[in-house]
């Protein structure tokens, strides 16, 4: 399909040729100018920024294995409870998106599912959006197409869940996820029906997202007179659930479009994973204490690819550090995988994966070198799998140290 780009002025045509260039050894087939172009104007025309940018992606996704983010088995309670759907297109043809965001229940489902699963589920339905997206352009060969048009309703929002510093984690994770490898997806946002309190969440947020996607948030107040109209500006009333003032219902009637869009809502407590069985799951674990102004290093060696660090722990009382460094054995160059930070692992289980990479060591870090007065007690699991073409994951050969941080040393950085 030959893709109508919009009109560019000459510098900014350079800037694409000289970008396609710089990255043409991790393009796909599909990656045409205008994929391109979304990079490039989220770093304000900088061939060398979009660069860096785009190839920081690539990693994330190969880490993630986000190509194949579809076949992941989405756990059945976040299908049920992550509210979201497509109610249908705008006038260009892009997919509107709803959700209804009181219906995200964060602190259920932090206490039902791990942090990764929620990242996962995010990342899952962005790219089913986008492949949407995509496919829409196809059909009306206008890559405005491809953005998205996002209405959050924020009616009966509850800022207590996001004072929680493991939900306010977890949200400013999403975003971080999101601005650094889906720019320029989103057209337009309305966030409707926003109570007074939102405005001190939204501030909190807000420095961690681009100005690029700053400029397409519209907020209202609950005032329907106010924010419909925008919508339907750019929205065909029969496109929108007529819950929202449009004229949009299920077959059976329902105003909501719950065959389209799932509502969430609160997790029942019968599903919350206690912290006992959500060690329950054949894994061996270790305890131990973590002296003050000292760490525990676990080390592992990768030979063969199709491996994957897999890890899950909590803290007792007290949160810790722990991050993750990649170094090459052959070329000693090192890459922080999990960026060294505080966890709020006393609070709730910090479980997540990476995939590894042949010839390498990887430093797995749990740091209390910022501690002067408090031993912290541990419960870790931390493993190398096996590459996945054998029939069984075993731990990898694991050297584990406990020792006092020498000044300066660290595996990632806050």
């Amino acid at each position: 399909m030959s893709t109508k780009l919009p009109s560019l002025q000459d510098d900014e045509r350079f800037a694409l040729m000289k970008f396609r260039r710089q990255v043409a050894d991790v393009l796909k087939p599909e990656h045409d100018d205008y994929y391109l172009l979304r990079w490039l104007r989220a770093r304000q025309w900088h061939p060398d920024a979009a660069e860096k940018m785009l190839r920081d992606s690539v990693k994330f996704r190969e880490r993630w294995n986000t190509d194949e983010i579809a076949k992941w088995p989405t756990p059945q309670i976040l299908r049920d409870y992550s509210p979201h759907g497509v109610s249908g297109y705008d006038k260009e043809g892009s997919p509107i998106i709803i959700i209804p965001f009181a219906g995200f229940d964060i602190w259920g489902l932090l206490h039902s599912v791990s942090r990764a699963d929620i990242i996962r589920m995010t990342m899952q339905a962005l790219e089913g959006y986008m492949q949407l997206a995509y496919e829409q352009s196809r059909k009306t060969n206008n890559p405005a197409s491809r953005q998205f048009v996002v209405v959050f309703d924020m009616d009966n929002f509850n800022l207590k869940q996001y004072i929680w510093r493991p939900a306010s984690e977890v949200v400013i994770a999403l975003i971080k996820m999101y601005e650094a490898n889906y720019p320029e997806i989103l057209k337009c946002c309305y966030i409707i029906n926003s109570p007074k309190v939102f405005a001190f969440a939204y501030n909190m947020v807000k420095k961690f997202l681009g100005e690029y996607t700053i400029d397409k948030i519209r907020i209202y107040k609950p005032d329907r007179s106010k924010w419909l109209p925008a919508i339907l500006e750019r929205c065909d009333p029969d496109q929108i659930p007529a819950y929202f003032g449009g004229t949009q219902t299920d077959p059976d009637g329902n105003v909501r479009c719950e065959q389209k869009i799932c509502w969430g809502g609160k997790v029942p407590k019968e599903l919350y994973t206690s912290k006992e069985d959500s060690f329950n799951n054949n894994l061996t674990f270790t305890e131990t204490e973590i002296r003050k102004g000292s760490k525990l290093k676990l080390t592992f060696d990768c030979e063969d690819g199709g491996c994957f660090l897999k890890w899950e722990f909590r803290t007792y009382d007290s949160d810790i550090k722990f991050g993750v460094k990649c170094v090459n054995k052959k070329t000693d160059e090192s890459v922080i995988e999990v960026p060294l930070k505080r966890v709020s692992s006393h609070q709730v289980d910090e479980s997540g994966f990476i995939t590894c990479q042949p010839g390498c060591t990887y430093h797995v870090l749990f740091d209390n070198s910022y501690s002067y007065f408090k031993t912290k007690k541990i419960r870790y699991s931390v493993l190398m799998t096996a590459p996945l073409s054998d029939v069984e994951q075993t731990m990898a050969p694991v050297a584990v140290t406990e020792e006092t941080v020498p000044e300066g040393e660290t595996v990632g950085e806050d």
